[in-house]
């Protein structure tokens, strides 16, 4: 195994094609072919499987790769610092839920990066076992997941297992957000009844450990509402919100300037008793660095702004 096929490897699994891969790499396909099965001998593993839609990694492929890429980061971190090229960089990387309270104070972090900095920042915005995995397989620093009160145990025990700790940083009750041309928007009193003639637009991925994902949309959709649009990515959803009158969406509090730009209206439901955290979660061995702390700042002033 050396470092030359470690990231043949890694471009063949971003490319899925030999073709491709060998075009970005300046070599011959054959001579890729080769370094793979040379590879996959040396650890007596078979990584990629070939398909008539490409080469795509093996399960034990991708735990692989997982690897392939942290020792690829380091070294090229540490030839960096050696060389004397390596600037000091601000690092940061955070997965969090679809929130638009969270992607405001981000944007006011990003607000105090100096222009003449180096930095490395990574901001996901995923469900809670990505979040959780981006902490274990990825080397991300910080998550925050989101689940309802009643769920608490479930991802108590499961941080534990897996040595991570875990702060709440916000407790709340659902919002109600929909077009300010919504029938509802003028009415004073909103009931769960109110909804039914409507289209709910929900998230895709709710994750919750050991629960099963039919079992857990059913939980979290409104009973009152029987249509559904799942959408992963939040701009969509807050698109489909602005443009189609007849759409609501269970959200978070949600900043007023989010939701003057998208013409959206934000009320409270009264007859809607769920309860939702959102909970920072890290390495239990983690120390904040001044980054972290400056967004951490950042999104208790927003969470304040709220309230």
């Amino acid at each position: 195994m050396n470092l030359t096929h470690l990231k043949y490897a890694v471009v063949i699994a971003e490319t899925n094609s030999m073709t491709k891969a060998a075009e970005r790499l300046y070599t011959s396909q054959p001579n890729l072919s080769r370094s793979i099965r040379e590879l996959e001998s040396s650890i007596g593993t078979t990584i990629f499987r070939r398909t008539s839609y490409g080469i795509f990694p093996t399960p034990e492929g991708e735990e692989f790769l997982n690897y392939a890429r942290k020792v690829i980061a380091q070294v090229e971190e540490m030839e960096a610092l050696y060389s004397g090229k390596r600037r000091k960089a601000l690092k940061f990387s955070i997965s969090v839920p679809r929130a638009s309270y969270i992607s405001c104070a981000f944007t006011e972090f990003i607000k105090e990066i100096k222009p003449q900095s180096g930095a490395e920042i990574y901001y996901k915005e995923t469900n809670a076992l990505r979040a959780i995995n981006n902490i274990i397989d990825e080397d991300y620093r910080l998550g925050i997941i989101r689940y309802q009160s009643v769920y608490d145990g479930n991802f108590k025990k499961m941080l534990k297992s897996k040595e991570l700790s875990r702060e709440v940083i916000y407790r709340f009750q659902y919002k109600l957000i929909f077009s300010e041309r919504h029938p509802l928007a003028e009415q004073k009193e909103i009931y769960l009844k109110d909804l039914m003639p409507y289209v709910e637009i929900a998230h895709a991925d709710p994750f919750v450990p050991s629960i099963p994902l039919n079992t857990l949309r059913k939980n979290e959709l409104s009973d009152e509402a029987d249509k559904h649009i799942f959408v992963f990515e939040r701009g969509s959803q807050m698109d489909l919100l602005s443009e189609s009158p007849n759409t609501f969406m269970w959200v978070s509090p949600i900043p007023e300037r989010i939701l003057k730009r998208y013409g959206l209206a934000q009320r409270d439901c009264i007859d809607n008793s769920r309860e939702y955290h959102d909970a920072l979660i890290y390495r239990q061995s983690y120390k904040f660095t001044k980054a972290d702390k400056v967004f951490l700042d950042k999104l208790m002033k927003i969470k304040q702004d709220l309230l």
